[in-house]
């Protein structure tokens, strides 16, 4: 097989805050899935990321803390970068934009096209307060959207409907600094005539075989007119304008952050001891580009950095664009700004690596939004890896050592029930193949876990815990064609499971730099010593997976608004409107069974009882809360708290461990709502 090179990019993740389940299942997984397979494969792959450390959520971030934007990024990029290590995501450079290689890369991009006579110099009207003396770049203005009608807008962009915005466009713009109303001001900047290089663009674009939410998302900007785009702004935080009439103004980052991509390259070929070594992968038209990315990122990705490589002249572009949809959480949209998230960092403090991969890669959006759910997460842990995988690793090595003297018997004259399995893995290893190469991660998970489940089927069907005894060659061959298939396991899964398919490696005395076709090389030799199995798989017990429910259940109650509130961000009111509260009184209250903060609270809502679970067992004995008028959150999606339904949540003033219920005016009819 042909040995090919593959430059691998994943979106950069914004330096603002950490990262959630939603960026992982996007750009980061998919891409490492992928990496993988291609290294088993043989192929020079390189994959390349970085922190996208420039940018308005920055320096709104800094404002907001009353730090310096450098203390913002050094922050957030060392907490993604050991995140992602720990998730295992293997990347061969994660560098940074606030470089100097990236400084000078992205100013030699601007000087190229500026020279080609290519960029348009324009003066307009932007954002601008009077009460701060200050230009307002996209998200220091947000209002209406002229298009759809939402608010919350931003001053370049609607990410509700996903229009570009023009200076002037955004109805009741208000200054996010200030609160003031903005003015227009002239400025000058400098534009990328994007319509006069569309039909070039189109071109291309055409003699790829793109997915089809790229093809289509892409085909619908081209459609309404690629108009001229800004790519720079005033703003002293960024890559700045390399020409000295420019003063004061920077990179716009749309423009500066695909540009990150070539210096982490530049910088790794560094590392590598030789500088130039970059160019190989990206000016060899034998490389293959991929870039993994979000659903958000279609037009910078698949329109406006290939523009701009095309224009570089030397410069390859990418061949393939897997992008994701989005993912949600129990049901709900994720919301940084609300708090309404599953962090990495936090998970990773909970559980292990490979059971969210697994979970994720099962699930992955890749042609619709999908959610997670931490029961589903449970379900995949238990029921799948734990249960069928481990289980049938552990069962064989147990065996073996048990019956064989830990060394793998011989394959003494197989029968059809033995080569039917060896024939399984051999057709499972070409499926999974395709699937890995074109990016259909989930169906490679259904893949392997069903090449898992034919193992333990055959495991039952040979019952060698009677063979052993009425005839141990056929145990022998038995046990021999399983270490083959566990081998296969190792293989076929370590894109998506590798600290766990190392694992299973160690066990059977393989190295862990396995290649693909060592997937079907059949069993390993007789006599080879395996290792005393562990349990490659923690079951997670239920209340684990309810504390979790809680956490967000209380996010999705208004304990991320109250959060951002005391920071001084605020909510709209419009926001505070969804948030559904009505009197109440309780009816009845006993203690949860097993759970010293639970009681199981039932609440009369004009005439209606609803069972609430809340954690304020040390703060009111059952018989206290008897009558008293409290105050419910009624809009909240049931879930399951130590087996028992919660609906609705009660609010409380919490002070260090103790809770004091809100509560109303003993004469107060129950159903009225707060307003």
């Amino acid at each position: 097989m042909t040995r090919k090179r593959i430059l691998v990019t994943s979106a950069l993740p914004y330096a603002n805050g950490p990262l959630h389940l939603g960026h992982i299942a996007g750009a980061y997984l998919p891409a490492d899935i992928f990496v993988r397979y291609a290294r088993l494969q043989g192929d020079d792959v390189l994959y390349i990321c970085g922190s996208d450390e420039h940018g308005v959520p920055i320096t709104v971030t800094a404002d907001r803390e009353g730090i310096s934007p450098q203390d913002v990024v050094d922050r957030y990029h060392a907490m993604n970068k050991e995140a992602f290590s720990r998730l295992g995501i293997s990347f061969d450079n994660y560098s940074r934009t606030t470089l100097p290689v990236h400084h000078e890369t992205a100013a030699e991009f601007f000087t190229t096209l500026n020279d080609k006579g290519l960029l348009i110099i324009r003066e307009s009207e932007q954002y601008y307060s009077e009460a701060s003396g200050r230009f307002l770049p996209d998200r220091y203005v947000e209002g209406t959207c002229p298009h759809c009608r939402r608010e919350g807008a931003r001053g370049d962009q609607c990410d509700h409907c996903g229009k570009w915005l023009a200076p002037g466009d955004l109805v009741d713009p208000v200054s996010k600094i200030d609160g003031s109303v903005p003015t227009l001001k002239k400025t000058k900047h400098w534009y990328l005539p994007m319509g006069a290089l569309a039909d070039e663009w189109k071109t291309w674009f055409d003699g790829i075989e793109w997915p089809e939410n790229v093809r289509n998302y892409c085909l619908g900007w081209y459609n309404e007119g690629l108009g001229d785009r800004p790519i720079t702004r005033d703003l002293h935080w960024g890559v700045k304008v390399p020409l000295p009439e420019a003063e004061g103004k920077v990179l716009y980052v749309w423009f500066d952050a695909p540009i990150g991509y070539v210096s982490s390259t530049k910088e790794w070929a560094e590392k590598s001891g030789d500088p130039d070594k970059w160019k190989e992968y990206w000016c060899d038209p034998a490389t293959q580009m991929v870039h993994f990315i979000g659903k958000d990122n279609i037009v910078f990705h698949a329109i406006l950095f290939p523009m701009m490589l095309k224009q570089m002249d030397t410069y390859i572009r990418p061949s393939a664009i897997p992008a994701n949809e989005y993912l949600t959480i129990e049901g709900r949209k994720i919301s940084t700004s609300q708090n309404y998230a599953i962090w990495l960092k936090d998970y990773l403090e909970l559980f292990p690596a490979d059971p969210l991969r697994y979970s994720l890669a099962a699930n992955a959006p890749e042609s619709k939004d999908t959610d997670f759910s931490w029961k589903q997460f449970q379900s995949r842990n238990n029921d799948e890896l734990a249960d069928i995988l481990g289980n049938f690793i552990n069962r064989t090595i147990t065996f073996i050592h048990k019956y064989f003297d830990g060394r793998v018997p011989p394959v003494t004259d197989p029968d059809a029930d033995d080569e039917a399995m060896l024939a399984r893995v051999r057709e499972s290893k070409e499926e999974m193949n395709e699937l890995y190469r074109t990016f259909a991660v989930r169906r490679a998970v259904k893949a392997y876990m069903d090449l898992c489940r034919a193992a333990n089927k055959y495991f039952n069907d040979k019952e060698p815990w009677k063979t052993r005894k009425s005839d141990p060659a056929v145990c022998g061959t038995t046990l021999a064609v399983c270490v083959a298939v566990a081998r296969a396991l190792a293989v076929l899964g370590s894109p998506i499971i590798p600290a766990s398919c190392r694992k299973i490696a160690e066990t059977l005395g393989m190295k862990p730099d396995f290649i693909w076709d060592d997937a079907d090389s059949g069993a390993l030799p007789a006599g080879s010593p395996v290792k005393t199995p562990e349990i490659l798989f923690q079951k997670i017990e239920d209340d684990v997976i309810d504390r979790e429910i809680e956490k967000l259940q209380t996010l999705a109650g208004g304990g991320s608004a109250r959060k951002e509130a005391s920071q001084g961000a605020g909510i709209s009111i419009d926001d505070f409107r969804t948030i559904e509260m009505r009197t109440a009184r309780v009816i009845e209250a006993q203690a949860v069974e097993g759970a010293d903060k639970l009681l199981s609270v039932t609440v009369d809502i004009a005439g209606t009882a609803r069972q609430i679970i809340a954690g304020i067992a040390r703060s009111y004995a059952p018989a206290d809360l008897i009558g008293k008028q409290v105050i419910v959150v009624t809009n909240l999606k049931p879930v399951k708290i130590r087996g028992h339904e919660s609906n609705g949540m009660l609010l409380a003033v919490k002070s260090g461990e103790s809770y004091s219920l809100l509560t109303t005016d003993s004469n107060t009819e129950t159903g009225i709502r707060v307003e």
